[in-house]
């Protein structure tokens, strides 16, 4: 057998991690980030929420499933790099389709096995996400030259992504629950299982690229919008903003995940922040304050909402009042946004759940209950208007 050829991880601060070329060879550059999940490595890596980034797999042993075509999210795998302890050397399981390390030279991802990556989530935890780049083959070259490559490449604050991973046209998916409408889904990175599930709850989906005008989305006739996770700065997405607030004073009912509750937060008129290390993996809990169970939950954001717990907010945009619904029981962030007078929540993290606990699937039936809800209303007041 041929030796793996040497690569090496290297992060904004000077630390270097040594080890061998996994999946392609070359170079990659973006922020370095841990995923927790023990399991569902595949659907992490279809998961264009990772786009820029060089995802760190905490869970030591990675590749040992293979991959196959049922549990892929996406088109492709997203993250600029990859880095796992301890690559398994043959495939296991009986419904593998191909090796990871096949998919990941196939789909460019430049990795690197052999380094410790309890090392690696350490120091990210005590200095915060970083850049980072991983280096093998020709692109391997010596620790200045790389080190120097990583701090002229760009931060995630401030970069737009979603225009990346988007998809390039229109189209449309048909509902597989009791019909009720068409829903307009703005596709900032959206993860197939997810729209599995809101077509399992009567909507026909309209599903539109991020560059999506106002008239563009009315003019699909939607009963309410949904706005998807995707990667980047929610602080560069001006234009998405501007449409969810159209959107919002057209009185079209509202849901969004992940990047979309941090777009509600700032179309309603809230900041938004970047966090330390960012909350990724399939175990982070979260209390929903109008239950006060606590919810086991699939997460990957580097962003938060910038708005206060446990007192009811007035919407600094116009959009009557505001609580936030759910938080962080790890480090209070804000989990999720409900809006008091107008038909709209978000939630911070992927209730799809692919991979990870089914604690949070019962949002989307919440959604399609309070489309109907808004529906019924809207006729009972054009009713009493007329009478």
């Amino acid at each position: 057998m041929t030796a793996p050829a040497p690569a090496a991880l290297v992060l904004e601060d000077g630390t270097i991690h040594r080890g061998t070329a996994y999946g392609a060879t070359g170079v990659a550059l973006g922020e370095a980030v841990f995923a927790t999940g023990m399991t569902g490595y595949q659907e992490t890596l279809t998961d264009p929420s990772y786009a820029g980034q060089i995802v760190v797999q905490t869970a030591p042993h990675i590749g040992n499933t293979g991959v196959n075509a049922e549990d892929a999210e996406s088109r492709r795998m997203w993250p600029a790099g990859y880095a796992v302890r301890a690559a398994s050397r043959t495939v296991s399981n009986w419904r593998a389709e191909g090796s990871l390390d096949a998919q990941l030279e196939r789909d460019g991802i430049v990795g690197i096995a052999g380094v410790d990556t309890r090392a690696i989530t350490r120091r990210l935890r005590d200095a915060g996400s970083m850049r980072a780049g991983v280096f093998s083959g020709d692109a391997l070259a010596d620790d200045a030259t790389m080190l120097a490559a990583v701090r002229e490449s760009p931060q995630m604050a401030g970069r737009s992504l979603a225009d990346v991973v988007t998809t390039p046209e229109a189209y449309r998916l048909p509902a597989t629950g009791d019909p009720i409408g068409t829903l307009a889904v703005l596709d900032l990175g959206v993860k197939a299982s997810t729209l599995r599930f809101l077509q399992e709850q009567g909507f026909d989906l309209v599903v539109l690229p991020q560059s999506a005008t106002l008239e563009e989305v009315l003019a699909h006739e939607p009963i309410a919008a949904f706005y998807s996770n995707g990667p980047g700065d929610p602080a560069a997405s001006d234009s998405q903003v501007e449409l969810l607030q159209g959107l919002l004073r057209e009185d079209l009912p509202f849901f969004g995940i992940c990047f979309g509750n941090q777009l509600l937060g700032r179309a309603l008129g809230f900041g938004t922040y970047k966090l330390p290390f960012g909350h990724r993996g399939i175990n982070q809990p979260v209390v929903d304050k109008a239950t006060g169970r606590v919810e086991i939950t699939s997460q990957n954001h580097g962003f938060a909402v910038d708005a206060p717990l446990h007192e009811e907010l007035a919407s600094p945009a116009g959009f009557g009042r505001v609580e936030v619904s759910h938080w962080s029981l790890n480090d209070e962030v804000v989990e999720g946004l409900r809006a008091l007078d107008i038909p709209a929540f978000s939630v911070q993290y992927h209730p799809e759940s692919a991979a990870g606990p089914n604690d949070a699937r019962h949002l989307f039936s919440r959604f399609r209950e309070l489309v109907l809800e808004h529906r019924a209303a809207t006729a009972t007041h054009s009713e009493q208007k007329d009478a």
